[in-house]
């Protein structure tokens, strides 16, 4: 493992830190860094699990990887907004349709930054893909940037088999190869049929049994066609 290309001091101190304990925590296999793009902005779709997924991203990423954080974070404390900020994150209202949170990830990647983004939008208890939400489509399509599926396995088990005695776990991390965006952003069908596609292509990349709502992929197109607009563009 190399340092991130292009991060900023703190994200390399943190990488540092990082690989000085990783071995307590887990056995990391990190596969197809060769798929991320080695210049130019670009969005990572990632599978939301109930482990500290940021971090084992972070760490397993060729390039520094900024995040969108819940707004709440900003407020708690000035150091950890300090902290956060630094590291690369900005802050987004979750549920709310942010337009200022969209308009800034898109001016990253645009810069030529990686973003990271979880499209099932909130945290999968069961280990299992959800329905994807289109605001990683919606921002690739208005950057004109790509969108690499990137999925974890066995990233759950990192903090809770923590304190247990149980055998470090072993997480997968891969990277799958990138989906330039195509169609009109502002035409709900074609944001929807992205949204599908990088969520199928995630879903190819997990284990059968976690890959939940994808499982199927002729059921899931079936079911998409039978959405009307107003739903498909959420």
């Amino acid at each position: 493992m190399k340092l991130p290309k292009d991060a900023t001091p703190l994200w390399r101190f943190l990488y540092v830190i990082a690989t000085l304990v990783r071995w307590i925590f887990l056995r990391l296999r990190v596969e197809g860094r060769e798929n991320v793009p080695e210049q130019g902005g670009c969005i990572y779709a990632i599978n939301h699990t109930m482990g500290p997924d940021y971090v084992i991203v972070g760490y397993a990423s060729p390039r520094q990887v900024y995040y969108m954080a819940k707004s709440e974070l900003f407020t708690w404390n000035p150091l950890l907004t300090w902290l956060i900020t630094a590291a690369g994150a900005f802050p987004v209202r979750r549920g709310q349709g942010d337009t200022q949170a969209i308009e800034q990830a898109v001016k990253m990647v645009r810069s030529g930054k990686v973003v990271g983004m979880f499209p099932e939008g909130t945290r999968s208890r069961t280990g299992k893909l959800q329905r994807g939400k289109t605001g990683v489509a919606r921002i690739a399509m208005m950057a004109q940037a790509p969108i690499v599926p990137v999925i974890l396995i066995n990233s759950e088990l990192v903090l809770r088999d923590l304190f247990r005695l149980k055998p470090r776990p072993r997480v997968t991390v891969r990277f799958g190869k990138p989906i330039d965006p195509t169609g009109d952003v502002n035409n709900p069908e074609d944001v929807r049929r992205l949204t599908t596609q990088v969520m199928l292509a995630m879903a190819e990349m997990l284990p059968p049994e976690r890959r939940g709502y994808y499982a199927d992929p002729a059921a899931v197109m079936a079911e998409e066609m039978k959405l009307d607009n107003g739903e498909a563009g959420r």
